[in-house]
């Protein structure tokens, strides 16, 4: 059973308070960093369309849209604005009809079932967790996987299916087809408009093609990979799972890391266990509090992803 260890056990209520003060202007500048970065890596490839400039585009484009679903998780914990109707309508429109989601408030429903029973029975996610420690070659085949192709695939696929459901075998003829159209444009209808202009917006430059290589294949490729790696870093073979300070990982990173890999602060992992009203632009200085009042050798902390990818396959 994980041990219920409040917030106010590590940090007094004026630095909690402190520490979940929302700025909807910093909400509203991240978001537009990540498109506006978007759209820039775009613009360069198409004005200079060569494999170095594309090479390096798939890769900030992968990592943009794993920044969209790191803006969505904030607003999951209604931490983008204060209005609530306006952070579910940020989400939805801004953040995730662009790569193919919805709603944000099914995942907000599952999500918080994850921080209430963090790396215990109950918890939706710990199957991504439960696997490891796992051998190198058992890494490299689920890398492979997620940078080939398979794993987007995969899943947007079981997506499709999801969506559309299983008519009953009584339910034939027109009026069922209508009824299975009617489903799939209500749920995929504005993400293929929304992309559409993405399209026509390449097209116009006359570099359709792009479309295909800087936006949809990051989302198979180099997305997937790093959401894994992720993943991993946040409560992969952690070393006592009924422990707060070390059932979640809080993993250092460089610059270069922050570019490809880890965009948003989404590194301070623990730190937002411990107190999920804190804004990703605050982990950090919430890691330095934690960590000046001598609480580093009691957190799980590892120096880089290579370090964590080490220690998760050290069977």
């Amino acid at each position: 059973m994980e041990q219920r260890r409040r917030p106010t056990d590590y940090l007094t209520r004026e630095e909690i308070l402190h520490f979940r003060v929302l700025s909807e202007w910093r909400s509203s500048l991240m978001i537009l960093h990540c498109w506006a970065s978007i759209f820039t890596v775009w613009v360069i490839c198409s004005v200079w369309t060569n494999p170095i400039t594309v090479g390096l585009g798939i890769l900030l484009i992968g990592t943009r849209q794993l920044g969209l679903d790191i803006l969505n998780h904030d607003g999951a914990h209604f931490l983008l604005y204060k209005n609530k109707k306006v952070n579910d309508w940020v989400c939805e429109w801004l953040l995730n009809r662009p790569t193919f989601g919805a709603s944000v408030v099914p995942y907000r429903k599952y999500h918080l079932e994850h921080h209430r029973f963090t790396q215990q029975e109950k918890d939706p996610d710990l199957h991504l967790s439960a696997p490891f420690p796992i051998s190198k070659s058992s890494l490299r085949r689920k890398l492979w996987r997620d940078l080939s192709g398979q794993t987007g695939y995969k899943q947007r696929k079981e997506l499709f299916l999801r969506v559309a459901g299983r008519l009953p075998d009584s339910a034939k003829g027109p009026e069922s087809r209508l009824v299975l159209l009617l489903r799939l444009w209500n749920r995929f209808g504005p993400n293929l408009v929304i992309n559409l202009v993405f399209f026509t917006g390449f097209a116009l430059t006359g570099h359709w093609y792009l479309y295909f290589v800087l936006w949809v294949l990051p989302v198979l490729t180099w997305y997937q990979l790093i959401t894994r790696v992720r993943n991993i870093g946040e409560h992969g073979a952690v070393p006592d799972n009924a422990d707060r300070l070390r059932n979640t990982r809080t993993t250092s990173v460089n610059w270069l890391e922050r570019v490809f890999l880890a965009p948003y602060f989404v590194n301070y992992h623990l730190e937002h266990h411990l107190q999920v009203s804190c804004p990703c632009y605050s982990l950090k200085r919430m890691h330095e509090k934690l960590v000046g009042k001598g609480l580093g050798a009691e957190m799980e902390l590892k120096q880089g992803y290579l370090a964590v990818l080490k220690h998760a396959t050290a069977v």
